[in-house]
């Protein structure tokens, strides 16, 4: 039996008349007769009453036509989900994200994609640049979403059989600031310079977990980071802008971090205004490539930067 055949008998019952069914199908009737003739003899059961006059249903064709039309639909079905999901419309996607992600510009991406591909799950993991990196060669993130550059951490994120291959694309750019206390003495200044920064004591963050941001501050100190004295490191913004508030020190945050600033801390911006930049990396992933672009071009439509796709060494 073929599906073909299939589709011949339900169009002769839907029509009741060979010729009107042969014009739905654009074919010729005599084929048509056959074909549903050879259906009837492998299953071996009369499914229509001929006539000169008219066509009709056996009591057989009415149940066979039943089960027929369930099966021919419930493919059309699996065969739709499956070009939903080839093409990026249907399926599940895992984005890994920075917390600051989620204060900048992240919400506007998740509405835009959400409406776009209504029948795909979106889980979202709250996760560091490190953490991510290492779940992207993995194949547990289909994206991340991590802050600064990692293109100096490709052999560190790749996986130990020398896949893992990552690509990055910028999607986010925003200003270095100093969270001081509302009470120090360079929290009144509309700037402060890297030389003045490193002498106040630092609470500073992981390299393992923020490999890039942790470079990226290195960088924006150029030769004064060896003069830093770290007081306290940390895992979250959160916890950095505690200790700020208790007076213990300061820490160099992305300008976003104002959503969270209580008010007795104060954000001045880093002389020669030095940024720090939200990354979409891709790695190796089970799913379809349409639907991880998909959610890439909807970061990039969201983007306040306009640079293309940088493949990582």
């Amino acid at each position: 039996m073929e599906l073909r055949q299939l589709r011949y008998f339900i169009a002769v019952a839907d029509e009741l008349h060979f010729g009107r069914a042969a014009e739905k199908l654009h074919m010729s009737q005599p084929p048509l007769s056959l074909h549903v003739g050879k259906l009837e003899r492998e299953l071996g059961v009369k499914l229509f009453d001929r006539s000169t006059r008219s066509v009709s249903l056996t009591p057989a064709g009415s149940r066979f036509l039943d089960n027929a039309s369930r099966l021919l639909g419930d493919l059309d079905h699996a065969v739709e989900e499956l070009r939903d999901f080839s093409d990026g419309r249907a399926g599940r996607l895992t984005v890994g994200f920075v917390s600051s992600a989620g204060y900048t510009f992240l919400p506007e991406v998740v509405t835009m994609f959400r409406q776009s591909r209504p029948r795909v799950t979106l889980d979202l993991v709250p996760l560091a640049s490190g953490e991510q990196l290492d779940r992207l060669s993995a194949g547990q993130l289909d994206v991340g979403i991590v802050r600064d550059d990692i293109s100096t951490l490709a052999s560190e994120a790749r996986a130990p059989d020398g896949r893992g291959r990552l690509s990055s694309v910028p999607v986010y750019d925003e200003r270095l600031v100093a969270c001081l206390p509302k009470g120090h003495r360079l929290a009144q200044q509309a700037e402060v310079t890297a030389r003045q920064i490193s002498r106040v004591p630092m609470i500073a963050y992981s390299r393992d977990l923020m490999p890039g941001f942790v470079d990226r501050v290195s960088m924006a100190l150029g030769e004064h980071s060896t003069e830093v004295t770290v007081v306290e490191q940390v895992i979250h913004q959160e916890t950095a802008l505690g200790f700020v508030a208790a007076g213990v020190g300061t820490s160099i945050l992305p300008e976003s971090i104002r959503h969270l600033l209580p008010p007795s801390i104060v954000a001045v911006p880093l002389a020669a205004s030095p940024v720090t930049r939200l990354f979409a990396v891709t790695g190796p992933t089970t799913q379809p490539p349409a639907l991880v672009e998909g959610f890439v071009d909807c970061l990039l439509e969201a983007s306040n930067i306009g640079l293309r796709s940088a493949a990582i060494a």
